[in-house]
């Protein structure tokens, strides 16, 4: 009779158990029921159009994203930063589709990171990575899987979250480069030079070189014979910024300056040398939107992906398609 009744025990116990066992013992997080999903059932569903190596194709979010994570943000970063850039970089990809794009009509972005953005594909991953490819690509995966289908949005729109390599201090208002966008005002950002590679940068430029290169732009400037007096007065924006510099009594916008002289950012200051005409830059990229090693460094001090996102784009809200 006990050996019956023991018996009968167990089938009940193994009953109970075995659905927790198969389960996990429970429900999962939500986040780590994305990840389990694999490619990610929203981005999955999401196709657009995309020039590469010269020819159009039709992707999916969830084939094309981890190379565009894996070509803009180091694997190195912090989880909730890759994070962070992989909601950026939907954002931005969603903000593209359907808009007209005079550089490429046919297609809704491409991987020219000076028109749209970067993409790595598998292939020049695992050249770059060698034997670090299978934890960097899983950390790239997991930044994209566990952040399925979520994008950034003002006022019920996409927005146009643009996004750089590092900042000055502050970001760059929108406004002086582009138009005005209400969420993409400067705001501060972390980083500094014990974060960033190459934070400071110069470029020295001989008297003759200058004065042909800005003529070339500005022939209504006037230059003497004495270089030393070539330069006025520099304006600077709210973010710090040049907004123009006096050159031969020619007014020369700072972004004008950063091209012409291929500067890393208009963040800089532009000195007379014995060696030459000296630009002193500080951060990399056009200073709008999200900096990605700001973001690295807000991560480590303990922000979540969420609280990246809004700092750089104020008044935005984390949003997840349906």
């Amino acid at each position: 009779m006990r050996t019956i009744v023991a018996a009968a025990l167990l089938c009940v116990m193994l009953a109970l158990l075995l659905p927790l066992l198969f389960s996990g013992g429970g429900q999962a997080e939500p986040e780590a029921e994305r990840e389990a999903e694999g490619a990610g059932e929203l981005d999955s569903e999401l196709a657009f159009t995309v020039l590469t190596e010269g020819e159009v194709k039709t992707v999916t979010m969830s084939d094309w994203l981890p190379g565009v994570v894996a070509g803009e943000m180091p694997a190195s970063f912090e989880p909730e930063a890759l994070k962070a850039q992989a909601v950026a970089a939907r954002t931005y990809i969603m903000y593209a589709m359907g808009r007209e794009k005079p550089a490429h009509p046919e297609a809704d972005v491409c991987d020219d990171p000076g028109c749209c953005k970067a993409h790595s594909t598998d292939e020049a991953l695992r050249e770059n990575w060698g034997g670090d490819y299978d934890a960097n690509m899983q950390k790239i995966l997991s930044a994209v899987r566990s952040t399925d289908g979520e994008y950034m949005s003002y006022g019920g729109e996409v927005i146009q979250a643009v996004f750089h390599s590092s900042s000055a201090g502050r970001t760059e208002d929108s406004a002086a480069i582009w138009q005005a966008e209400p969420y993409l005002v400067s705001v501060e950002s972390p980083e500094t030079a014990d974060d960033v590679p190459n934070y400071v940068s110069s470029v020295t430029v001989s008297p003759e070189d200058f004065r042909e290169t800005v003529l070339a732009a500005h022939p209504e400037a006037e230059f003497g014979e004495d270089p030393a007096f070539w330069l006025g007065a520099a304006v600077h924006d709210a973010s710090g910024r040049v907004e123009s510099v006096d050159i031969g009594g020619a007014q020369v916008p700072g972004t004008e300056l950063r091209t012409l002289f291929e500067l890393r950012s208009t963040a800089f200051a532009l000195d007379y040398t014995a060696e030459g005409f000296l630009f002193t830059v500080t951060g990399y990229g056009h200073g709008v939107g999200m900096s990605q090693y700001g973001a690295n460094v807000m991560a480590q001090d303990g922000a979540d992906y969420e609280e990246i996102l809004t700092h750089y784009y104020p008044g935005a809200e984390l949003t997840r398609a349906t």
